[in-house]
């Protein structure tokens, strides 16, 4: 499970800074909110830190709740995916 630490050290340099209403819109809307995600310099992070811990609500590392809903039961074998999404 990822701490607080973590989480605060690449969160800083996230795009979406400041902004976390825009991140938790609904239906349509979720498409702008992943626009912002785009060429985000953390978003493997932040993705990664909803799927370890299983958020369930609004737009983290560019993916919606239910295409990481599908992620986790497609690859329910991944049990880190701060490891599985680093860059090789």
């Amino acid at each position: 499970m990822t701490t607080s630490n973590d989480t605060e050290a690449w969160a800083t340099q996230a795009k979406c800074l400041g902004t976390k209403d825009v991140l938790f819109a609904e239906g349509a809307e979720q498409r702008k909110a992943r626009t912002l995600c785009q060429g985000c310099p953390v978003r493997l992070q932040c993705l990664a830190e909803a799927l370890d811990n299983r958020i369930e609500w609004g737009v983290w590392g560019g993916m919606t709740e239910r295409e990481r809903r599908h992620l986790l039961r497609t690859r329910g074998n991944v049990t880190s995916w701060r490891q599985a999404l680093q860059p090789s």
